[in-house]
């Protein structure tokens, strides 16, 4: 049997629009090893979810070209009729999808979705296929499968939808199995967990993996060969070991630099300028012109070629191969090899903050908070019990700070924010800001605090209003708010929010699905600040960001906190990010906080052996 499961050649897929031909993928070639992992890499908009539903064969719509060979186990598969394409689908190769909510079925059970997959492929009975599902959301993680085989998708937390789909596509055992983002939603300990079993699966059953991922720590400790993706195109090809040792392509070395991090504490992280080109007006020449900071005269004019640095090399199992005209001798020798900026390299260097302390002040008080949630049963929908989702939490933020809260999934985090903010009522203890007391306020009241109180939700686009214009988006905010400022102050507040947040006023006039993932997140932003608070919650505002975009927030968001003192509340589960921004942490497990303290003193003194266990899940980077 051929060591090789995946070989794609020269893969292109255009998509016919109005504004002409969206070349999404344009000429990738790549290979993966049995029981190997390869990574793919890049920002929102490279094309990388398009290259795996090419390969899977999920695109095959009108107004869709789609060119090139996709071989698995040496045999062609892009031509196969369309009853061939079933059978490999879910099958020999299975694929997890970024956004689990939109990929499971809302009427039905987790248990049929799982079984559909095992009757239909592996041909068994449904006693069969039910033990074998439930063997499998036992292999994800959950403690009680047998109650989760029986629910609903839209009664479990984003997380564990996640697991859910990763239990979906790991049960028939493929050949070939392709990750979209398969850890975005998840913490760091189910995080370990899941790449454990994916790689359980690699050395046992001999599973290639396709890993289409941001997080670069990730990447680094899990992968065999990386693939770096830009505008449609591969701009670096190298072992994983060795890309992170020596990453060559400009572009790679900014996503480095991007990674938030202690040693990154206090200063403005790496950038990259501009955005990802459209895929219908991709530049002659390299794609990359007019984001790098060593672009030459020439970049923009010439397409510069995948190539090794050794002629001589044919595998890239040991090699390194990059698109870029530095490693070009011709092209370097020639008279456009001139720089366009001068010290380009500065640019990529760490910009200080102003680095303001936080104050004294308490803003935000939480004394034995609860937020439980009835367990309704029986005909008549009895309360038989409850979900201690909070239960008995006490935080203090001060003026200007930032604390950070940590968890798992489930453990409360989300259900916290939510209840201090009394978007969910809670059923005991006291929320009080600036000192006064908010549980016990009418709606009235309450509105007027509002205003002062303001959230980031973690998915942008389900939280804009998808028929609203930009403007209209944010004016609602301040209308129902600000009830005192008239038509021309909303106005100006909105343009000045906009022009905050690095949009401009052009972008009021349009809609959010014209926004990338990180562009919708600054509208989030914007419309929180709109209001001029003085404490925000952040709820997991930068986990579903590729890493370049991250930072771009990140920064907006130490850059507005130096500048009017804002709190921040900030959710996550993103470990890197909290000892990049937070100044003190909040570890909380089981609806309860297990440990509490300064950034330094948790992540370098734990003592709580559930804050042990959590930072030695996250995935190291090399220093």
């Amino acid at each position: 049997m051929s060591s090789q499961v995946l070989e794609v050649k020269n893969l292109k897929t255009y998509f016919k629009t109005g504004e002409g031909l969206a070349r999404a993928v344009d000429g990738v070639s790549f290979k993966i090893e049995r029981s190997s992992t390869f990574a793919l890499v890049g920002e929102s908009g490279c094309g990388k979810s398009v290259t795996a539903l090419s390969i899977i064969q999920l695109l095959s719509a009108s107004g869709v070209e789609t060119h090139g060979d996709i071989f698995l186990n040496g045999s062609e598969i892009s031509n196969l009729p369309e009853a061939e394409k079933r059978h490999i689908r879910g099958n020999r190769i299975s694929m997890i999808f970024q956004e689990p909510m939109t990929s499971l079925n809302p009427v039905f059970t987790i248990g049929n979705q799982i079984t559909e997959a095992l009757t239909l492929h592996q041909g068994l009975n449904k006693a069969e296929a039910k033990n074998a599902a439930i063997s499998m959301l036992s292999q994800v993680k959950f403690t009680d499968p047998e109650a989760i085989f029986n629910d609903y998708p839209h009664r479990l937390s984003g997380g564990m939808r996640q697991r859910v789909m990763i239990a979906m596509a790991l049960c028939c055992k493929p050949d070939l199995l392709i990750a979209d983002e398969p850890t975005t939603a998840l913490d760091v300990t189910i995080q370990k967990d899941i790449m454990g079993l994916m790689n359980e699966l690699k050395s046992e059953l001999g599973t290639a993996v396709l890993l289409i991922t941001h997080n670069l720590a990730l990447v680094y400790n899990n992968a065999d060969t990386v693939g770096v993706m830009y505008a449609g195109r591969l701009v670096e090809l190298a072992p994983a070991r060795l890309l992170f040792s020596n990453p060559q392509h400009p572009y790679t070395i900014k996503l480095m630099r991007s990674i938030p991090g202690a040693a990154r504490r206090g200063h403005l992280l790496d950038t990259i300028k501009g955005a990802v080109p459209a895929a219908t007006s991709y530049p002659k020449g390299c794609r990359f012109s007019g984001r790098c900071p060593r672009e030459m005269e020439g970049c923009a004019a010439t397409e510069p070629a995948l190539t090794t640095k050794k002629s001589t090399a044919n595998d890239y199992g040991s090699k390194q191969f990059v698109a870029c005209h530095l490693y070009d001798l011709a092209f370097m020798s020639g008279a456009k090899a001139r720089p366009l900026r001068a010290a380009a390299d500065g640019e990529s260097k760490a910009l200080p903050t102003k680095a303001a302390a936080p104050g004294s002040e308490t803003i935000v008080k939480i004394s034995n908070l609860k937020t439980w949630y009835p367990i309704r049963k029986g005909i008549f929908k009895k309360i038989r019990g409850y979900v201690r989702a909070v239960d008995g939490i006490d935080l203090t933020v001060r003026s200007g700070q930032t604390l950070a809260l940590v968890g798992e999934s489930g453990c409360g985090k989300t259900s916290a924010g939510k209840t201090i903010l009394q978007l969910i009522k809670p059923a005991g203890g006291s929320v009080c800001f600036r000192g006064q007391e908010i549980t016990a306020m009418g709606t009235r009241e309450l509105k007027q605090i509002r205003a002062k109180m303001q959230i980031i939700f973690q998915d942008p686009y389900s939280s804009l209003n998808p028929r609203l214009m930009v403007k209209d988006i944010i004016e609602e905010g301040i209308r129902s708010l600000l009830p005192g400022l008239n038509k021309v102050e909303r106005q100006r507040r909105v343009a000045e929010v906009l022009d905050l947040v690095g949009l401009g006023p052009k972008a009021m006039s349009r809609y959010p699905h014209e926004f990338s993932g990180g562009q919708r997140q600054r509208i989030g932003i914007a419309r929180a600040l709109a209001v001029r608070p003085e404490f925000i919650i952040c709820d997991e505002a930068v986990s579903a960001l590729d890493v370049s975009v991250q930072a771009q927030i990140l920064n907006l968001l130490k850059i507005i906190q130096d500048k009017f003192g804002i709190s921040y509340l900030f959710i996550t589960h993103d470990l890197g990010v909290v000892e990049y921004i937070a100044d003190e942490v909040a570890v909380m497990y089981n609806g309860k906080i297990v440990e509490r303290g300064a950034v330094e003193d948790i992540f370098n003194r734990p003592t709580h052996e559930y804050t042990k266990k959590l930072l030695s899940a996250v995935p190291a980077l090399p220093e």
